[in-house]
């Protein structure tokens, strides 16, 4: 964070310093800004967030022995270290966040860019990320900081140094987006897809649309939106953009793609592809798998180029990346027998991409495994929707479908329906159980997906049987 002393802090938050003293007031921090005590150093300012199992207050002491030189809490509490008080801190820290990238923008440098959609935002952080590193000091989310908390925490990383500021929003209900992009009116916006994810928490995924639109009304007028033209919904928020006076650029693998992608191939080794932009054509070999992080690519790619990165270097620049993130479509296992853990989240769109990558890289005298868990945060859909990765599932030939745990168990059901039998599908309740069931079942050419919604954990299985099997 940028140097700030703890008077103009106070002032920020509109809290109340103590001690009240000159000497106090003008004591001045530039450490980092988080909720994790663990995470603090000299200089850092601790937020004492209340939560559902514990209390930040209670870790204040903690954050000081670590070098924390300000808390920011509800109440007073002994721990000898300034404090300043708040009504709420995580309003604080939004409004703390806001004023230090206005601070760090107004010297003329900074570039910011919002990025948000159902599926893809992390993947597609990290590749822009990976593109503008070299062209200028980059902060950009750790994981998938996205939420009311990890947005601000990642703002204000910003240094007056900071060249280009990526963040990334999540939707938790109508109006966050526009809330956490409206701290810093991003200068592009990034609207990857509309999809099933968290449309349970929407009432469908119309509303869902509005949700992500919402990054558009949040940002510059006269930025940029930087839209997937391949999703009718998010198309179809280019008037919106062009009434806030944005110029429009569009990606995917239509015809009228400003950035396009063409003759894309998924294999064991990567996603090839050929991708058009001003004219210009160069094939991109991505590391990672999956024919949906061409999608991404192609907005790391558009977002890049709006900001001075040649076509030429952003697809250099993402050849070198190995792993979106860990536990996203992450190889782990050996030669004979391979693992993708892409069990960090799931959706039905992902669950579905992820799916038809594990049938293109599989070699006709390899065997597919799919083991799944629950889909959360569909609400009434979720039967529906459960059912009808079963039935891909069957209808794409995976061999082997494992599914783990009572809240999965109608995908498993939809799968014998269709026609997986004679063990061909199983369902197993819990980790433990599917874990014994592979370590016997899983044998040389097999190659294993693992996939569910955050929640359920799978991705802890599938960091078991990649040292199973490493």
């Amino acid at each position: 964070m940028i140097a700030l002393s703890l008077a103009e802090i106070a002032t920020i938050t509109g809290g109340d310093l103590h001690p009240a003293d000159p000497d106090t007031a003008d004591t001045v921090v530039h450490g980092v800004v988080d909720t994790d005590s663990r995470k603090m150093s000299a200089g850092g300012i601790f937020v004492a967030k209340p939560g559902a199992e514990t209390d930040g207050h209670r870790f204040v002491g903690a954050a000081v022995e670590n070098g924390a030189g300000l808390a920011l809490v509800e109440h007073l509490v002994d721990d000898a270290v300034s404090q300043i008080v708040v009504a709420d801190v995580v309003d604080a820290l939004a409004a703390l966040a806001s004023a230090v990238v206005a601070r760090v923008r107004a010297g003329g440098m900074l570039k910011i860019v919002g990025i948000t959609g159902s599926n893809g935002k992390t993947t597609t952080k990290n590749f822009l990320a990976r593109i503008l590193e070299p062209a200028g000091e980059t902060v950009a989310p750790i994981d998938s900081y996205n939420n009311e908390v990890g947005a601000p925490v990642t703002m204000l990383r910003v240094t007056e140094n900071t060249r280009f500021l990526v963040s990334e929003f999540g939707a938790a209900a109508p109006g966050s987006i526009a809330r956490l992009a409206g701290l810093v009116e991003p200068d592009l916006a990034v609207i990857l897809m509309v999809g099933m994810a968290h449309a349970g928490g929407f009432g469908g995924i119309e509303e869902t649309a509005k949700a992500k639109a919402e990054l558009i009304t949040a940002s510059r007028p006269g930025g940029v939106a930087v839209l997937n033209i391949d999703d009718p919904r998010v198309a179809a928020m280019r008037e919106t953009a062009e009434r806030r006076g944005m110029t429009v650029m569009g990606f995917g693998q239509s015809a009228g793609a400003d950035v396009r992608a063409s003759d894309v191939h998924v294999e064991a080794s990567g996603t090839r592809a050929t991708i058009t932009a001003g004219g210009e054509s160069q094939p991109l070999r991505l590391k990672v798998l999956g024919a949906h992080h061409i999608g991404n690519a192609l907005a790391a790619i558009t977002a890049a180029g709006v900001l001075g990165v040649t076509l030429a270097d952003a697809i250099a620049r993402l050849e070198s990346v190995e792993v979106a993130e860990r536990w996203r479509m992450q190889p782990m296992g050996n030669d004979h027998v391979r693992i993708i853990n892409d069990a960090y989240n799931a959706s039905p769109d992902s669950m579905a991409a992820a799916l038809r990558t594990l049938a293109q890289i599989t070699g006709p005298d390899e065997r597919t495994v799919a083991v799944l868990g629950a889909m959360s945060e569909l609400g009434e859909n979720a039967g529906e929707e459960h059912d009808r990765i079963g039935l891909l599932a069957v209808r794409l030939n995976i061999r082997r479908i494992v599914v783990v745990g009572a809240e999965a168990r109608r995908l498993y059901l939809a799968a014998v329906g269709e026609g997986s039998w004679d063990s061909e599908a199983v369902h197993l309740p819990d980790q433990d159980a599917a874990f014994e069931y592979l370590r016997t079942e899983l044998r040389e050419g097999d190659r294993v997906l693992v996939k569910s919604s955050n929640s359920v954990g799978l991705r802890h299985l599938g960091d078991r049987l990649g040292e199973l099997f490493s």
